[in-house]
């Protein structure tokens, strides 16, 4: 898992290494050379007495005794069962309860909060929670269960698997993730109990996943104690240091912020508005990354206090902005409306930072009650405040809208790790707001472009977009987008996605769907030729494809462990397999010889047949060496590379040459079509003399027969002659002499010859050498060597 930004390592930067150095003196002289947390006491007798009374404030009789069964459930469960602080472990499903209580969830939220944890430790199984408590019960806990009796090839991947489950049962149920929220919160408030190393462990994980989902959720006040609580269990002597200091400055500055609650109170009271005006601190972790963003020194982070006015009514918010202006001078730049144009999780409020008493700034936030709720509860409003209120309605749709956004991503995404990778990127909580042609709002992370843009739209648009006009001028795909911006997507049918596109695309979305339609044209792709080449062996024993029977086909499924043909085409496309072996195997069983043969071993060579004919225009199956640059009309052979489908060479390549040695059995004879594809890239040296403007002429003269794609200059070992190193686009072999010959007719040429298989460049022949398998560096065999 990738290294949260405000936990990183402090060894990274000289600021990091004085800020720690800093607190860690502080630290010392504030508490001594060591502490040791509190030791846990034992608590062998649990009630559920204040649970039952809180339940009691909103859910009926009948639903408070099923509460109250399941809690027995889970008791019998985990009787025996301890934590690691010694108190019995059923403490945790009720805290856990009790904190879905605080939010007033619905009472098959609460039991399956008391019983998250007896399917993944005690085996209960789902189809016994289903009986006794409904199956909606059985499914929420079943979301929230680990999936442990799978085997995972490393701990990351079986976090990202486990994590894929949570997010696609909260798509289906949302409280699913609300009551996980409360199980890591009350395991972060007890985190204590563990390992030094776990709780790094621990806390790193909720920084960087856990907190983020509170906030997407608009869950701010979970989202802030998972933070402060994060960095309290990652940094311990920093929080400290710092958490004294706040305490210290708060005494210091308790006056400063009852004059200013006093004066804005008053100013309030004078044009008649009511307003719920209360001061508010800024959390630990908040002031830790200030100090860190802005290299900034305690003492000089001066907006530790804020202000929040509550009021009635939208209208009143910009009336109290009004008041605010007129009482304390606003700093420019510093005021946001997030009414008007609200975030991506719901929340709504006006912000502007003022020059208090004595030069101090101080930041408010102006907003409605309801505003107020969805800024504190986010979506869990839904159940505190059923009042018919179309705020909160539109926090769910936004909601529903980010979770369906994670099954788009999980459909496309091939593992769980990417699909973990591709949420975490779209977790930030920073956004942008631009428009659509039809002025319709749309907010996406900051940093993305505008390809990501037409991604968020539709998908399709994103595969077909060639070109986007940003506020009526036409930018490249990668621009960055501002908020304001007016974006306009062109589309082409024939356009699909580049693979240079994942190197800028920013949202998880797009870079899912790039991928995902990568993938598929590529196994279309490798299909098609693995079948050509499948075909192709069978004439030296003089069949065809058509002649193969269903049964036979299924018996090489069998044989292979793939489910359809088409996988078997694709894997010998991709040279995850030898057409020849599978000739050989389907010759084998339509003579009725099975028998005969081991079906395990592999079958080596094959007859000889004609040769594979290739028209450099199949996709990704058939890559040209970049070593050699091979074009129609030079002899070629081909060699098959596990998982890169066939890379064609010049058959005097010397890296080809190299292969060959070392694995010949990889190789087979193709042939190039009658009518080749496309236009193909080759390389020439053109020796001139070095006059006055002979680049420009030379270039006119390449440029007038064929396309330059490249160009470089350097010296040739004299003092009056240049090499002039082109790649050009030529058809074949006879295209490229007629660009020889249209050259030679300048005065100034030297010489000029087609690079030899080797010139093009040490960067091309280790390319050429990993498409193989092999390092660069002359050792036979092996992979690439992999460094720090």
């Amino acid at each position: 898992m990738s290294t949260p930004p405000a936990v990183a390592s402090s060894e990274t930067k000289p600021s990091n290494r004085f800020i720690d150095a800093v607190l860690e003196q502080s630290f010392r002289h504030l508490f001594g050379p060591t502490a040791t947390p509190e030791q846990p006491r034992r608590h062998e007798v649990v009630s559920i007495a204040n649970l039952s009374a809180a339940l009691g404030e909103y859910l009926s009789p009948a639903e408070v005794k099923d509460v109250k069964a399941a809690f027995q459930f889970s008791d019998e469960a985990h009787l025996g069962q301890y934590r690691q602080s010694g108190e019995p472990y059923i403490t945790h499903p009720v805290a856990v309860a009790e904190l879905c209580a605080s939010w007033r969830l619905d009472a098959q939220a609460i039991m399956a909060a008391l019983l998250h944890d007896v399917m993944e430790d005690q085996g209960v199984s789902k189809t016994e929670l289903a009986e006794r408590f409904g199956p909606k019960v059985a499914e929420l806990v079943d979301g929230l269960s680990k999936l442990d009796k799978m085997e995972f090839r490393s701990r990351a991947e079986a976090q990202a698997e486990n994590f894929r489950k949570m997010m696609l049962a909260m798509a289906r149920d949302v409280r699913v993730i609300i009551v996980k929220l409360a199980d890591r919160l009350h395991n972060m408030r007890t985190l204590g109990a563990v390992s030094t190393e776990k709780r790094r462990r621990v806390a790193r994980e909720t920084l960087d996943i856990y907190a983020p989902i509170a906030h997407r959720l608009g869950l701010n006040n979970i989202y802030r104690e998972l933070q402060d609580l994060s960095f309290q269990n990652f940094h311990p002597v920093r929080y400290a240091t710092l958490n004294k200091a706040v305490k210290a400055a708060r005494g210091n500055r308790r006056e400063v912020v009852s004059k200013i609650l006093e004066s804005v109170q008053r100013a309030f009271a004078e044009v008649g508005i009511a307003a719920e005006i209360t001061g508010r601190e800024k959390t630990i972790f908040s002031i830790y990354q200030k100090m860190r963003e802005k290299q900034l020194s305690f003492s000089q982070v001066l907006d530790i206090y804020g202000f929040r006015v509550v009021v009635d009514e939208t209208l009143h918010c910009y009336t109290s902005l009004g008041v605010l202006h007129g009482l304390y001078k606003p700093v420019p730049g510093k005021f946001k409306d997030y009414i008007a144009i609200g975030k991506v999780n719901g929340y709504q409020s006006l912000h502007t930072t003022l020059v208090g008493p004595f030069g101090t700034p101080i930041e408010f936030q102006i907003r409605t009650r309801h505003m107020h709720e969805i800024a504190e509860s986010g979506v869990a409003a839904h159940w505190m405040y059923k009042d018919g209120s179309t705020d909160l309605n539109d926090v769910q749709a936004l909601a529903h809208q980010w979770v369906k956004s994670l099954l788009d991503i999980q459909s496309e995404a091939r593992d769980s790790t990417e699909f973990l990778e591709n949420v975490k990127i779209d977790l930030f909580p920073d956004a942008v707001y631009v428009f659509t042609p039809t002025s319709e709002i749309m907010a996406l992370p900051r940093g993305a472009t505008a390809l990501d843009f037409a991604y968020t739209v539709h998908s399709d648009l994103g595969n077909q977009c060639v070109a986007v006009k940003i506020n009526n001028e036409l930018l490249p795909l990668r621009t960055e987008l501002k908020s304001g911006d007016i974006v306009e997507v062109i589309t082409a049918p024939y356009s699909k996605p580049n693979p240079a596109w994942l190197s800028f695309v920013r949202t998880g979305k797009a870079r899912s769907a790039i991928r995902h339609y990568l993938k598929t044209m590529r196994f279309n792709e490798s299909l098609q030729f693995g079948e050509r080449l499948v075909d192709q062996s069978l004439k030296g024993y003089g069949l065809t494809l058509a002649e193969v029977t269903p049964d036979v086909w299924e018996k090489l499924e069998q044989w292979t462990g793939n489910k359809t043909r088409q996988e078997i085409f694709a894997d010998i496309g991709l040279g995850r397999r030898y057409a020849a072996v599978m000739a050989k195997r389907i010759e084998v069983l339509m003579s009725g010889r099975e028998d005969e043969e081991d079906p395990a071993r592999p079958v080596e060579g094959g007859p000889g047949g004609a040769p594979v004919v290739i028209t450099g225009a199949e996709g990704m199956s058939v890559q040209l060496a970049p070593c050699c640059r091979p074009i129609p009309g030079d002899d070629v052979m081909g060699y098959i590379g596990i998982g890169l489908g066939m890379v064609i060479h010049k058959t005097d390549c010397r890296v080809a040459r190299r292969i060959h040695r070392r694995d010949p059995s990889r190789w087979i004879d193709v042939a190039w079509a009658p009518q080749p594809g496309r236009l193909f890239d080759v390389g020439i040296k053109v020796i001139v003399r070095r006059t006055k403007g002979v680049f420009a002429r030379v270039a006119a003269d390449v440029t007038a027969a064929a396309n330059i794609v490249q160009v470089a200059m350097d010296e040739d070992g004299s003092d009056n002659t240049t090499a002039l190193r082109f790649v050009i686009q030529v058809a074949d072999r006879v295209h490229l002499a007629n660009v020889i010959r249209r050259a030679r007719g300048n005065p100034d040429v030297l010489r000029i010859v087609r690079e030899k298989p080797g010139e093009a460049g040490q960067a091309a022949r280790e390319r050429a050498m990993r498409m193989a398998g092999e390092s660069s560096d002359g050792a036979e065999g092996g992979g690439a060597e992999f460094g720090d």
